[in-house]
Parts: C-alpha cells; sequence; structure tokens
C-alpha cells in the first residue's frame, strides 16, 4: 500500500437476495483527495459507501485503513475509527438543537460528583465546529429552523466532531442552490487542506472539474476505471458510465402504427416536477429516464392518482382530469407496478390469490357474498399465464421471491383488466431469468393493444423496450427519442 493511501478497497463484493450489486471493487483514496465515484443510478455506487461506513456488511473481499485491514461492524465504529458518512436524506433530530445532535449519544459529562451533561462543554465544542465551517449560528439553536444547506453542514460539523479522516458525501448538492454550492466547494477544499480525504458520490458531471482530483466510475456494480480529474472529459465519463451492450434479452418487436392516445398529461407540475407534458397511445411502450431525483416517480404517482398536482391536467382514454385519486384511475382501468412492491405493490402478509383480485373484487361479489369458487379459478389463472412459482395460491406473497412478487403485481392488474399500466423500476431487485419473463409480460400487453409507462434506471432496458424515450432533469422533461434515435450516451447527456 502507498504511503499516501488512506483507504484501500480490495475485491469487495456484495449479493442481495442472490442478486450481485458488488463484483470485485478495488479503488485507493489518498490522503487529502476529493476522490468522485460516479455511475448511472444502480451502479452500487450508494451500496460500496455503505459497506466503508458500516451500514452494510461486505460478502468478499477487504478494507485497509490506514494501512491496517479492518473488519466493519457498525456505523458508530466505523466513526471513532475516522470514517463518516453523510447521506442524502440527513440523520438529524428536529427538535433537538444544533449541539445536541452534534454530540448525540457523546454529550460530554461533568466529572464531579452526579454525572450530568456538561451543556457549557457541548455548546463551546459545537461554537468551534461551526466557526471552522463558517456558520454563523447559536449551536442551541434547534434544527428545525435551519435550511437544507444549514443542516449538511450540521452533519459535517458532527462528521468532524469525530476527527473524521475520510468524509463520504452522497449526492451533497442534490437540494443547494447555486451559491449554496459554491459554499460547500469552499468547505470542501477547507477540509482537503487539513488533510481530509472526501469521497463525493455525484450526478452532476459539470461539478467535477471544481472540485475533483480522482474519478472512479462504476457500472453494474463493477470499477470500470479511475481516472485523474484533469484527463477526465465529460464525453469520455458518460462513455466509461453507460457502456453496455443491448442484447437480444427484450425481445421487442417495435411498433410501427400507434393505437389511439390513452395518456396525455399537459404542464403538470407539483412540488417535484415542473410543466411535464408527454403522451402515451396503445400498443406502445414508453419509458422515461432520468437520474434519482428527477422527479420521474413523483410524476408517475400523479398520474395514478396515489399523490396529488398542483395545477395542468392528465387527459384518459379521452378526458380531462385536473384532479385523480386511486379510485379514479383503477376504475378508468389504469394500473400502477411501483417500485417499492412490499409496501406498496403487494400485501405481504395476504396470499396470492386475495392479491390478485385485490383491484377487482366487485366482479367477484353476488348478492353480497364473495365467490370463492370464482376467485380460485381467476388467481390459478393467472398464475399460470405469468408463470408465478409456488405450490399453492393460499400462500402468503411474502413468501415469494421478488421476481414472483413483481408479478404477482402484474396479475393484479391484468385481472382488473387494465388498458394502460405504468411501471416503476420493474426490474430493479430480480434476477435475469425473472427480468425476461417481466419483458415478456410487457411485450405480451401491447400486442394485446394495451399501453405500458414504464421508469427504468437501466438504460439499456429501456432502448431494449421503448417505442419511445423522454428524459427527465430536475424535474422537467429535457429531451424525447423515438427508439431509432436513443442511443445511452443522449440519454446520459441529456440527464446531467
Amino acid at each position: 500500500m502507498h504511503d499516501d493511501v488512506i483507504l484501500e478497497i480490495r475485491n469487495v463484493s456484495k449479493s442481495f437476495s442472490g442478486v450481485q450489486v458488488l463484483s470485485g471493487i478495488n479503488m485507493r483514496v489518498r490522503k487529502g483527495e476529493v476522490h468522485v465515484v460516479v455511475g448511472e443510478n444502480g451502479a452500487g455506487k450508494s451500496t460500496l459507501m455503505k459497506i466503508i461506513s458500516g451500514v452494510y456488511q461486505k460478502d468478499g473481499g477487504e478494507l485497509l485503513f490506514e494501512g491496517k485491514p479492518i473488519e466493519v461492524k457498525s456505523i458508530r465504529q466505523m466513526q471513532e475509527m475516522g470514517i463518516s458518512i453523510i447521506h442524502q436524506e440527513f440523520n438529524l433530530l428536529p427538535n433537538r438543537t444544533i449541539a445536541q445532535n452534534i454530540f448525540l449519544g457523546r454529550e460530554p459529562v461533568k466529572k464531579r460528583g452526579i454525572p450530568v451533561i456538561d451543556i457549557e462543554e457541548m455548546n463551546a465544542k459545537s461554537r468551534e465546529l461551526l466557526g471552522f465551517l463558517g456558520l454563523n449560528v447559536d449551536p442551541r439553536t434547534r434544527v428545525s429552523s435551519l435550511g437544507i444547506a444549514q443542516q449538511q453542514m450540521i452533519e459535517v460539523a458532527k462528521a468532524l466532531s469525530f476527527k473524521s479522516k475520510v468524509l463520504i458525501m452522497d449526492e451533497p448538492t442534490a437540494t443547494l442552490t447555486r451559491n449554496e454550492i459554491s459554499k460547500l466547494f469552499e468547505i470542501i477544499r477547507k477540509l482537503k487542506n487539513e488533510g481530509v480525504s472526501i469521497i463525493y458520490i455525484s450526478h452532476r458531471l459539470e461539478e467535477l472539474k471544481e472540485i475533483a482530483d480522482t474519478i472512479s466510475v462504476l457500472r453494474d456494480g463493477a470499477l470500470v476505471g479511475t481516472l485523474d480529474a484533469s484527463e477526465a472529459t465529460t464525453g469520455r465519463i458518460i462513455k466509461m458510465m453507460g457502456g453496455r451492450e443491448i442484447t437480444n434479452q427484450y425481445h421487442r418487436e417495435f411498433c410501427t402504427e400507434v393505437g389511439e392516445e390513452v395518456l396525455r398529461i399537459d404542464n403538470l407540475s407539483s412540488y417535484r416536477f415542473k410543466n411535464v407534458s408527454l403522451k402515451v397511445h396503445r400498443g406502445e411502450i414508453v419509458g422515461i429516464s432520468g437520474l434519482v431525483g428527477a422527479g420521474r416517480t413523483e410524476l408517475i404517482k400523479a398520474i395514478f392518482g396515489f399523490d396529488r398536482f398542483e395545477s395542468g391536467e392528465v387527459v384518459l382514454f379521452g378526458k380531462k382530469y385536473r384532479r385523480l385519486n386511486t379510485s379514479m384511475t383503477t376504475r378508468l382501468k389504469v394500473g400502477l407496478v411501483p417500485e417499492d412492491r412490499k409496501d406498496e405493490g403487494v400485501i405481504v402478509e395476504m396470499p396470492i390469490r386475495e392479491n390478485i383480485v385485490h383491484a377487482s373484487l366487485s366482479q367477484l361479489f353476488k348478492n353480497g357474498i364473495l365467490n370463492k369458487k370464482t376467485e380460485a379459478e381467476t388467481a390459478n389463472k393467472y398464475v399460470k399465464e405469468l408463470g408465478i412459482v409456488t405450490n399453492s395460491i393460499d400462500k402468503h406473497v411474502e413468501y415469494l421471491s421478488g421476481g414472483n412478487q413483481q408479478k404477482v403485481v402484474v396479475a393484479k392488474w391484468l385481472c382488473a383488466q387494465c388498458d394502460l399500466i405504468l411501471f416503476d423500476e420493474p426490474t430493479r431487485g430480480i434476477d435475469v431469468g425473472a427480468r425476461e419473463e417481466i419483458y415478456e409480460i410487457m411485450n405480451a400487453l401491447v400486442k394485446q393493444g394495451k399501453a405500458v409507462l414504464m421508469i427504468s434506471s437501466d438504460m439499456p432496458e429501456l432502448l431494449g423496450l421503448c417505442d419511445r424515450i423522454y428524459v427527465m432533469k430536475d424535474g422537467r422533461i429535457t429531451q424525447e427519442f423515438s427508439h431509432s434515435e436513443a442511443t445511452q450516451e443522449k440519454l446520459l447527456a441529456c440527464s446531467i
């Protein structure tokens, strides 16, 4: 190990439920450098950082800190060792003071007599940390009264209170203004000059020129390469991020003649997206590409009526709506296969049969009594059609694999005879075989004259399936591509 390397990652791997998310990662972080890690959504960036910081345990490989192998067991262990992480979602208690948050669980104690928290010392130490960060705020202030940028600085102060030698920042500028970003970069440079190493995850390639010393690119859970920032161009990084081949696993016959319009949204706006317009026709698979935080999930939930929109209109099957709810969209034959299938797509404590007919119960009641025979026949029909692997329709969904759980969600909407199905990350967390089966289901839907609108962070998936692709960035549609026009490089360039 080189003398200036503070953290070394050797052949680290990780999988969840049989799905490999990191494969043999090797990376070195030098003392006092800003090491930026980039990659598409799902490339493995956050998983790797969570392993380094003690959130997850690695499956294989080793970590060396200051030249010595370490076994990571907890976040607190790593903090005390000198490695801290600032997540996108801050870990602060809003009703506590700044000082209480900085020293939570490590409050200084008066040593004389009965041990009590030394509030004066805690406030004094906090004031010193805040002063170093250029934050002119009283440490007795409640965190709830602070803005996002100030809360982020409290997280940095907390990390510095552990005397951190490595500070991991996950998408730190995602919710900051340009002026706030400039101030953050000043702090990063100051930390760097103090010898602190920064591992910085970002989707915003334009930021890299300002702060990066080294850039590592991840793709599909593997390290593609590490570059000196001085030799890294935006074009080169984009090519490294999206260089996968499109295989024939999608089995898509692209639409040559579109059917009637089933969905049109005009200038739809909410707190997470602005003036979005798009359309979907029968027989089409239409995709929405973009990075985490672009507003894609919020958009698709608004279309389904799960979330409210503030202005604009949704046109479903020729009729205009300025307000929607899930009862309305279900009656209109619109279904949503959500990203979080366990919490929003299925009821895991219920059997397969009840989940499949859940959106179609009115069809199964006769004289106010549920026809159990029809329910069983219906459930068995979709289990067979979709190839749901189970020994009984009475088996609870929680005991199915991820791929089979996803099929149950789809079966629910097929049973409801939906003409438009919205898919949010349809193949996330499922194995290759189950992915192909989901693709076959989507192809079959559009061949039957139904329509699909899908979100995916897997660009080859979008390119292999979609007739048209919209790109979202910062809550807005930036571009629309036909299947023949779209490439990974174009999608990335419009997303960043």
